[in-house]
């Protein structure tokens, strides 16, 4: 697709891609007011019924850096069909599930499909005109925030008007209805002549270090940070991946480029979205306790589930509202201004909460703040990513920074946990975050971003023309001619996508 394509056959790609990212975030989220009731849902123990959140954070982790590296290889439109599939498998086998042995198996199955957002973000490099691409990557970006931010008020409200199985038939009839979109509207774009072969010794290596990284990390409260089944993980991981480390180097194909992951916009980029996942999520734990929290307290709000929701849907939303605007700063100032702003802005809510912790329009007025900085930062990342490394890379690139993203997000739940685990009071004979737990962990997420923008400040502004900051130099500057084309990208910069 190039620059004379029709308007409407863009859009149609760039709403369908969009849509697909909000629906995989929507299973993030979907079973968030069912928590308290899972255990008695499906006869288990709360232990055991955790693993309903924990088997998605580890599937999804898995799954982003394999499904970036297969939509380089096959192509990006076959990886997003095949991507939603275990979507619609796992959301119909949730429905059914009468135990909680079926229930993890369709939600690792749901996690699966979250490599539709950076296979989605990578497609949109290769099928839409220059002058489009900002926005729709800014916007392609912000989709997880809608998914999460929809998927909260629409789960409590099916949860206490309706059973709690209609959340998973609907979230197999939306996952059906985008597939369809994707088959139908969705160009496959051009493919990599020279794809090499699929790296599976890469994807069994990062998958085992992953997944025993994220147990350790989402487990670690629960078992005990000092257990030997948590030091274990911990440290099988370390070992796990500085294997897996060393096989990319050598392999000729490798599931991730580390040399090109080491080039410094690369390098920082992903350091930085640890650190804005990290930011991002602090605010997912804390709101929604405050928000529900009895009034009794003294400074629990005493919302309903749905009402909790409600109170967050609006900062979603503030996500795609604000990507256009993020977009056009990017063009003016490049992606590294976009990022750096953001971190400052998600800082600067977390700090405004000190002041506006006391009611609901407070906090709403704080997710606002905070969601704004989200949605600038997450929209200039991938343009950052894809103006750094060469086309036939690109989906691999952006999966691996979903990935750190990913990280971030577990480390803040961590982190964050053991915070208000360890700061609270007593209400009725029941141990409850304190009123200083929950300043404590918005100090922490303002500090957070804080850091965020000081290293997105210190990203590369651009290579030197011919520089070895380009993706692979002159040969991989010329491979992208055409695409960059009178856009006025050098070696070194290739189309800064939200630029474009």
């Amino acid at each position: 697709m190039d620059g004379s394509q029709p308007e409407a056959r863009t859009g149609g790609v760039v709403g369908v891609l969009a849509l697909a990212g909000i629906v995989a975030a929507l299973m993030q989220t979907l079973v968030v007011p069912l928590i308290g009731d899972l255990p008695r849902l499906l006869d288990t123990a709360p232990s055991n019924a955790s693993w309903v959140i924990t088997a998605t954070l580890l599937a999804a982790a898995v799954a982003t850096p394999v499904a970036g590296r297969l939509g380089d290889t096959l192509g990006k439109r076959r990886v997003l069909l095949a991507s939603v599939v275990p979507l619609i498998v796992g959301s119909v086998v949730c429905a059914l599930a009468s135990s909680v042995v079926p229930m993890i198996v369709g939600r690792g199955l749901q996690g699966l499909g979250m490599g539709v957002v950076p296979v989605g973000i990578s497609l949109l490099r290769d099928v839409l005109p220059p002058e489009k691409l900002g926005g729709s990557i800014a916007l392609m970006s912000a989709s997880m925030g809608v998914g999460g931010a929809l998927g909260l008020p629409f789960s409590a409200a099916v949860a206490e008007n309706a059973s709690w199985r209609v959340l998973f038939w609907v979230a197999a009839a939306l996952s059906v209805l985008v597939g369809l979109l994707i088959w139908r509207l969705v160009p496959a774009g051009p493919r990599n002549p020279a794809p090499g072969r699929f790296d599976v010794p890469g994807a069994l290596g990062l998958g085992a270090g992953l997944v025993a990284l994220l147990l350790a990390v989402s487990k670690g409260a629960t078992w005990g940070w000092g257990s030997g089944t948590t030091l274990g993980l911990f440290a099988g991981s370390a070992v796990v991946l500085l294997a897996w480390g060393a096989w990319e180097l050598r392999t000729r194909d490798p599931l991730v480029d580390l040399r090109v992951t080491a080039r410094p916009v690369v390098l920082l980029t992903n350091a930085a979205s640890v650190l804005v996942g990290f930011a991002m999520y602090a605010q997912s734990l804390v709101v929604p306790q405050l928000l529900q929290l009895p009034e009794a307290t003294g400074y629990g709000l005493g919302q309903s589930m749905m009402a909790m929701g409600l109170w967050m849907a609006p900062a979603g939303l503030m996500m795609m509202v604000l990507a256009p605007l993020g977009a056009k700063l990017s063009a003016a100032r490049g992606p590294k201004v976009t990022l750096s702003v953001g971190a400052l802005v998600i800082s600067a809510g977390y700090a405004s909460s000190l002041a506006l912790m006391g009611s609901t329009w407070g906090l709403l007025v704080v997710t606002l703040i905070c969601n704004t900085g989200v949605g600038l930062a997450y929209g200039a990342m991938p343009a950052l990513i894809m103006g750094a490394v060469p086309q036939e890379e690109t989906a691999s690139a952006n999966s691996f920074n979903t990935l750190m993203r990913s990280i971030g997000t577990s480390v803040s739940a961590a982190v964050i946990g053991v915070v208000l685990a360890q700061m609270t009071t007593t209400l009725g004979g029941h141990a409850l975050p304190s009123e200083d737990g929950f300043r404590a962990a918005m100090l922490i997420g303002s500090g957070v971003g804080l850091v965020a923008a000081v290293v997105a400040a210190l990203i590369p502004a651009k290579a030197p023309s011919g520089g070895s900051e380009g993706p692979g130099g002159a040969s991989d500057a010329s491979a992208e001619a055409k695409s960059d084309a009178g856009a006025g990208a050098d070696a070194g910069a290739r189309r800064p996508a939200a630029a474009a």
